[in-house]
Formats: C-alpha cells, sequence, structure tokens
C-alpha cells in the first residue's frame, strides 16, 4: 500500500483493446471459481504464454485484500464468506513481522497472529490465497511491518543490504517459512503466489536487495511464483528478474500492459496487485470515499479487459492497539493513522456489506458463464447498543508509576526497551525561570507539567516542540508525558523512527539533565483498584462496568472524551481522539459476554470525563478543532 495520498478515479485516459483472446480467461475463471482446492488436493498454478494457468487453464485473479491482524479471529470465516459472496475467488492479505516476532527471537505465531490458520480458513471457505510476506509491508501498519526492536541494532539500516538485517530478516523468513510452505499451491495448499518486498521502487533501486530478498524466502520454502508490485512509473526500479511485475493505482489499460511487458519480457499476465475501492484515513483529516459508480466502472474495465486484480482493501477491519502506522516526507507533516481501517472498503469495518459492495457484485455476476450464480450473501452479527453508564473508578498514573529509567539525558522509547505506549520524563529545574522550553525531536506528542499543573501541549503533526515555561522561585518539577502515535510506514525516512524524546531538552537555551523516565507501555488492560478516585491534571486510566443480555457488535460513543485508549475485557480497542474524523470505536461480538463485563479507560485530555456508552452505527467523518 502506498503512502501517496491520492485516490484513483476513472478517466478518459482508459483505452480498450480487443477481449477476444481474454474471453476464454474470463470464463474459465468463473468455471474454476468455486472449486478452490480441498484441502490435500493437488492443483497447479503458473504463469505461462502471458496468462495465468491453474490447473492447466487461464485464471483471471479476482482477489480482495483483507489482513487476519486486522480481523478478530473469531470472524475470520465470515469475512471470508462475504468477500467469496461479492465474487471474489482469492484473497490476499500481508504479514507482519512485528505481530509475529514482537521481541528479538521470541515468535508468535498463535491467535490473531496465526496466519496459517487463517490461510487454511480461506481454503475451506474455496478461496485461493495470495500472500505478501515481505519483511516490509507498509499497510498503514506499525513500522511498516517492521518490528520495534529493530532500532536497537547499531547503526543498522532496514531495507538494505546491511549484513546485520538480512541476518534478521533470514531468521524471520525462515519461521514463517515453516507455517506458510506447507500451505502453497504446489502442497495442496491454497497459496497461489507470493510477494517480494512490496513497492520498492518507490524507495531505491537496489536489484541486488530485491534477488536478496527473493533468494531468502525461497531458502525458506517459497516455491510458488513470485511477484513485485509498484506504482506504474516506478516498476523499472522494482522490479525482479522473473518475477512478475504487479502494477498499483493504475488502470489505464494500454499503459500497464506497456509498462508489464517492457519489464517482464513476455507479453502479460497483466496484473493490478493493488486497485483502490477506498483510501486510509489520518487523525486531524476528512474521510477519505470513493464513490461505488466510480468503483463499479473501473472494475467493470479491469474484467471486460481480462486483467487480474487485488482489491485494496475488500475489508480493511480495525488497526487495534499501539499498530497504526504514520506518513512523514519532506512535503508532508508527520501523518498518524486512525484506528479504524474501514478504508471506505466495500465491507465495512463490521463486516457488513455496503452500496459499494453490491455495485462491485453486480459487475462480477455480469461476467459470470450464463446460468452460474455468485453465493448469497451471508447475515451480519446482529448490533446492539450500551446506555451511558459511569466509569466509577479512577486512578491518577503518578499514583501508580513504575519503577524508573535514570539517565543525564532522556532516553528513547527504545533505549528502555518499550515498544510502544508512553512515556513520562521527569527532572527538577530551580528557577524562577521564564522562558522557552524546547523539546529537540520530540516523537510524537507531549503534554507538559509543572509542579503537578497541566501548562502545554505539543503535538508533532504541528510541528510543535517548544513553548513558553514560568517557574517559580523554588525546586521544581518538570514532567512530560510523551505519546508514541505511530512509527513512518512509508517512504525515505523509514530509519528515523525512535520515538520518546529523542535528543535533548532544553531551558533558555540551557540542556536540562538528570532525568526519571517512567514506562506506560499499556501492553495489557490497566488495573484500578476499587479504593481509587484522586484525579488531577495527569492522565487518568478508568475502570467500571456493564452488564449485557446479549450480545453484539457495537460501537463506542467517544465525542465527549478527549484522547486515549479503550480496552474491553481485555482487548486494546484501539486510539481514539476528539480531533477525528474517527468518533466511535468498533467492538467485536466476541470480545463481549453475557453478564458483566470490564472497561477500562485511559484519558490524557479531559481527564473529569466519566461516562461512555455505546451507539449502533460508526461515526468515521467527523473532525472537529475542539
Amino acid at each position: 500500500m502506498t503512502g501517496q495520498n491520492t485516490v484513483f478515479e476513472a478517466n478518459a485516459r482508459i483505452r480498450f483493446r480487443p477481449m477476444g483472446t481474454f474471453v476464454s480467461g474470463v470464463l474459465l475463471v468463473f468455471l474454476l471459481f468455486g472449486a478452490a482446492s480441498a484441502r490435500g488436493q493437488k492443483h497447479t498454478f503458473a504463469i505461462s504464454n502471458g496468462n495465468f494457468l491453474l490447473d492447466g487453464k487461464p485464471f483471471q485473479i479476482i482477489s480482495g485484500e483483507m489482513h487476519f491482524a486486522r480481523i478478530p479471529r473469531a470472524y475470520w470465516s465470515a469475512r471470508l464468506r462475504m468477500a467469496k459472496a461479492m465474487g471474489l475467488n482469492a484473497v490476499c492479505t500481508y504479514v507482519f513481522w512485528n505481530i509475529e516476532e514482537p521481541e528479538k527471537g521470541k515468535f508468535n505465531f498463535k491467535g490473531n497472529a496465526d496466519v496459517a490458520a487463517f490461510v487454511r480458513m480461506a481454503q475451506q471457505e474455496g478461496l485461493w490465497v495470495i500472500v505478501r510476506p515481505s519483511a516490509y509491508a507498509c499497510a498503514e501498519w506499525e513500522f511498516g511491518g517492521y518490528p520495534y526492536w529493530l532500532l536497537n541494532e547499531k547503526g543498522m539500516k532496514v531495507r538494505s543490504r546491511d549484513p546485520e538485517f538480512m541476518k534478521l530478516m533470514k531468521a524471520y523468513y525462515e519461521q514463517l517459512g515453516k507455517y506458510l510452505a506447507p500451505l502453497q499451491v504446489t502442497r495442496g495448499g491454497p497459496i497461489l503466489m507470493v510477494q517480494i518486498e512490496n513497492e520498492y521502487g518507490s524507495y531505491g533501486d537496489d536489484k541486488e536487495y530485491l534477488k536478496m530478498n527473493e533468494k531468502l524466502m525461497r531458502q525458506a520454502g517459497f516455491d510458488v511464483p513470485f511477484y513485485t508490485l509498484d506504482g506504474i512509473d516506478r516498476v523499472s526500479k522494482g522490479s525482479v528478474e522473473g518475477a512478475l511485475p504487479a502494477i498499483d493505482g493504475s488502470i489505464d489499460i494500454k499503459q500497464i500492459e506497456d509498462t508489464v511487458n517492457a519489464n517482464h519480457g513476455c507479453l502479460g499476465p497483466y496484473f493490478i496487485g493493488e486497485w483502490y475501492p477506498g483510501w486510509f484515513d489520518d487523525w486531524g483529516k476528512p474521510f477519505n470515499k470513493v464513490s461505488s459508480k466510480v468503483c463499479a466502472e473501473q472494475m467493470d474495465t479491469i474484467l471486460a479487459h481480462g486483467l487480474s486484480v487485488n482489491m485494496y482493501m475488500a475489508h480493511g477491519g480495525t488497526t487495534r492497539a499501539f499498530m497504526n502506522g504514520a506518513n512523514f516526507n519532506d512535503n508532508l507533516p508527520y501523518s498518524p493513522q486512525i484506528s479504524s481501517y474501514d478504508y471506505d472498503a466495500p465491507i465495512d469495518e463490521a463486516g457488513h456489506p455496503t452500496q459499494k459492495y453490491y455495485a462491485l457484485r453486480r459487475v462480477i455476476e455480469k461476467h459470470l458463464p450464463a446460468g452460474t450464480k455468485l453465493p448469497e450473501v451471508p447475515p451480519v452479527e446482529n448490533v446492539i447498543t450500551i446506555p451511558k453508564f459511569r466509569l466509577k473508578y479512577a486512578v491518577d498514573i503518578t499514583d501508580v508509576l513504575p519503577k524508573p529509567v535514570r539517565s543525564e539525558m532522556p532516553l528513547s522509547f527504545e533505549d528502555i526497551h518499550q515498544a510502544y505506549g508512553y512515556v513520562l520524563y521527569r527532572t527538577n529545574v530551580n528557577g524562577p525561570v521564564r522562558g522557552e522550553l524546547d523539546i529537540v525531536h520530540l516523537r510524537d506528542y507531549g503534554i507538559v507539567f509543572v509542579n503537578g499543573k497541566r501548562v502545554a501541549i505539543l503535538d508533532r503533526r504541528l510541528s510543535q516542540e517548544s513553548c513558553e515555561i514560568d517557574l517559580p522561585d523554588s525546586s521544581n518539577t518538570l514532567d512530560i508525558f510523551v505519546e508514541n502515535l505511530g512509527r513512518i510506514n512509508y517512504g525515505k525516512y523509514i530509519n528515523d523512527n525512535h520515538k520518546g524524546i529523542t535528543r535533548e531538552v532544553t531551558l533558555m537555551g540551557r540542556v536540562l539533565k538528570g532525568w526519571e523516565m517512567f514506562g506506560f507501555p499499556f501492553d495489557s488492560q490497566p488495573r484500578v483498584s476499587e479504593n481509587s478516585g484522586k484525579v488531577s491534571d495527569y492522565p487518568v486510566v478508568r475502570r467500571g462496568s456493564f452488564s449485557l443480555e446479549k450480545v453484539g457488535d457495537t460501537f463506542l460513543d467517544m465525542r465527549d472524551w478527549g484522547k486515549g485508549h479503550v480496552w474491553i475485557n481485555g482487548h486494546n480497542l484501539g486510539r481514539y481522539w476528539y480531533i477525528g474524523p474517527q468518533q466511535t470505536i468498533y467492538v467485536p461480538a466476541p470480545w463481549l459476554k453475557k453478564g458483566k463485563n470490564s472497561i477500562a479507560v485511559f484519558e490524557e485530555l479531559k481527564v473529569r470525563q466519566d461516562e461512555i456508552g455505546s451507539i449502533g452505527t460508526p461515526i468515521l467523518d467527523q473532525v472537529r478543532q475542539k
């Protein structure tokens, strides 16, 4: 997924070509459409004579992207069935290195990180699978999928031929291969193709680096056809000899043909590896939309000309916990993405078919052979609402400070081996002093306190790193509460991704020393005792409970709150922020239960807010200044 904020629409530049040689492929795909391999049944898949060949016959891929890590495992089957009923014959997914190896050498392929289970489930639902296992993903995902601990490898550069990086990536691919290699079509599984790297042509042109990626994947056991994916003007930089160059974004048929032919050494096949029926969203910016009419017209053009396609996204889901990424380049201020990955996709965040879904389904149905029908659209989970209730217990973070890390100079998150969340930086300063406090390279959001009183908020999105403070004639406590809003996932600054206070803090030009760092990683639902209740200017954790007679999907209404995170029954539901456009948080039914449910809210700004409830529809398009 590219970080360029562009929405592609149908335009007059689309040029048509005769359909004759492609009709058989278009028809055969639907004859084979419902025959995705039963478990253990062997098939063949190849790229030959300008075609994708499934069991020796031309095959047109109609795929949709959905990321298993963004969907509750309990809903994987339901989302796959919904995708198939739209007319898809394949699904495509990234594998995110940072959820499979969250700490160096500690692999996790269980629960929502169990990519093999997702692939097997797709096979059971009659869908083929395309896997994007590259160490780098992008995908509006934290650090582009790289694990944070790579930043602690001194002097090492990710996305390069750096020997240490290659060694670590090799170890990851070897583990991944153990789970996915047996699920390739060559061994009776549903995996048809594997992608090398991701949109590398938009980053660099080191062909040797790309070949090393391919070699490591082959050594890990991947033996199905490989492909690369790049914007149409970057294919020459990102392609690899022997791998199919796929295109993202463009639907200019002639341009796609010419570009692939020039970089592949033969005529086709032509695969739009990312076609965008929607787009991602940033905090503080309007919700992006693409009309159903435009999407239907584009899909009709693609299918009519016999091209294969993967829609990004078919179903976006949710970026839970602290896994959202951010964009930043020389022309774009730091822009973190929201927790909802609804993407204006045809299947919405809660798994419901949209108007766009039915428009695309009609287009795909139009290209079916006579008498062939799509599966019925499956039912969706019922939706409930929760009346407002109070969160009775609260604790000020200064009452639950963990053991500090001490250092003369402030340390980054990585320096104290904290991946995500928040760090409270504290030092003492003798007054009186009145002047500019400058936090050099604040990453990414800081709340400044003097003697317990909040005096400023600094936001990297707004290029804010300094403020005026006034210290009285005494020893003063200076606190800076810093939040990691998401590491950059795209572009040339991906190696510059440390979090927290990454340089120094000065007051009227004087470097402040003697720091304590208190980490709040919030890697589990925070606990609040029933004896608590104190609230000051500092961020607060509130706890409460609610009871349900029946469960269902719902949407927490966060419009009265400021900024923070919510947990229900131990699940981190993601970040909320009053600036929008996201004003609700999706709560999937499998994470609720009949009877008593626990909830915790970490609130940074509106610390006296204590009521919460849910509504039956999401609010994803409301930007607010206050």
